[in-house]
């Protein structure tokens, strides 16, 4: 690990004024389940860590009926997946939670970090950069590309969102809040997220002297919901697809639908498509076929990576009839 200066700010003012106006500057170290490996592993070397875990006010769960869900970005995953208001009104960030990562992981890892961590993509982990570019090609193209994304890979970026509860709160169509020089801003977690086009871009819409403070989820409002995750191995791994359901109904009939894929694009992706054909239509199996394929219409698969098609179009089936069972 290279040399670093490190700093403790008490406010988010203080490590607002200690970010710098390049990634190479200054990092935030939350929990540091990332930013430390990726530190160790010389793939990111930062001149300056601004330490948040002393700013108060940064973590907890906080939830009433009417303004629904407050997270604060430093709170532990464990402690959402526990909390009781969370596994009674959102199962499924309770589940998505749960599921995230190790018990020792969940322990460490805050909300606000895993929603922020760098794509899992081994290229980019072993030093080759963020979007695995050779004398102006891709790298991943030609190379081993089994864990890539199926869909909008069409430019430079081809690794996958790696956060598996981002999917999960779109569903519940979070916000996040952000805070920097010019004061505090709120953002739809799903148009956080975004596709780098150049090396020294960043994954979510995040400017390097901000913060991110809080996630702010709205009432559920009685919606079936469920996630659907396809790993390689029962044992924690990272999914190979996965699906977020949330569906909001009129008795048998669905009013309003969000299904959210994880781990198929660069960014959490929000299906049109699946949500159109659930719209309108009974909640069967046969609304749920036809709802898996439509979300794998846009997939434009790599050289080693089709069998992701068959497996979202799966994972999507396979949320919708658990959320119309109400399993979670």
């Amino acid at each position: 690990m290279r040399q670093f200066e490190y700093t403790a700010p008490q406010s988010t003012q203080q490590a607002i004024g200690l970010l710098g106006q390049d990634w190479a500057q200054a990092q935030i170290l939350a929990g540091g389940t990332d930013l430390l490996a990726l530190m160790k592993d010389d793939v990111q070397s930062p001149k300056r860590v601004v330490n948040i875990k002393m700013i108060p006010g940064l973590a907890g769960i906080q939830y009433n009926a009417t303004g629904g869900l407050k997270i604060g970005a430093l709170t532990k995953l464990a402690e959402v997946a526990d909390n009781a208001d969370v596994r009674r009104n959102y199962p499924m960030l309770a589940y998505a939670f749960d599921e995230a990562a190790s018990p020792q992981i969940r322990y460490m890892a805050t909300v606000g970090g895993n929603i922020c961590q760098r794509p899992r993509c081994w290229y980019f982990r072993n030093g080759f950069g963020l979007l695995a570019m050779k004398d102006g090609k891709s790298l991943i193209t030609d190379g081993d590309n089994r864990y890539h994304a199926i869909i909008d890979n069409q430019g430079p970026a081809k690794f996958v969102t790696p956060s598996t509860i981002a999917p999960a709160l779109i569903a519940y169509s979070a916000k996040v809040r952000i805070v920097g020089p010019s004061g505090q801003r709120e953002v739809d977690l799903a148009k956080f997220f975004r596709v780098p086009q150049a090396e020294n871009e960043r994954e979510h819409d995040l400017k390097t002297n901000e913060v991110v403070t809080e996630i702010i989820v709205p009432p559920a409002n009685g919606a079936k919901t469920a996630q659907y995750e396809i790993r390689q191995k029962q044992a924690f791994d990272w999914p190979l697809s996965l699906a977020s359901v949330a569906l909001w109904m009129d008795g048998n009939t669905v009013k309003q639908a969000n299904v959210v894929l994880g781990a198929v694009a660069p960014v959490p992706w929000v299906s049109q498509e699946a949500a159109h054909v659930l719209v309108g239509k009974p909640l069967n199996e046969q609304t749920a076929d036809a709802a898996g394929e439509a979300a794998v219409s846009m997939a434009k698969p790599l050289s080693r990576n089709g069998y992701k098609v068959q497996l979202t179009r799966t994972a999507v089936k396979r949320a919708i009839m658990q959320a119309a069972g109400g399993q979670k």
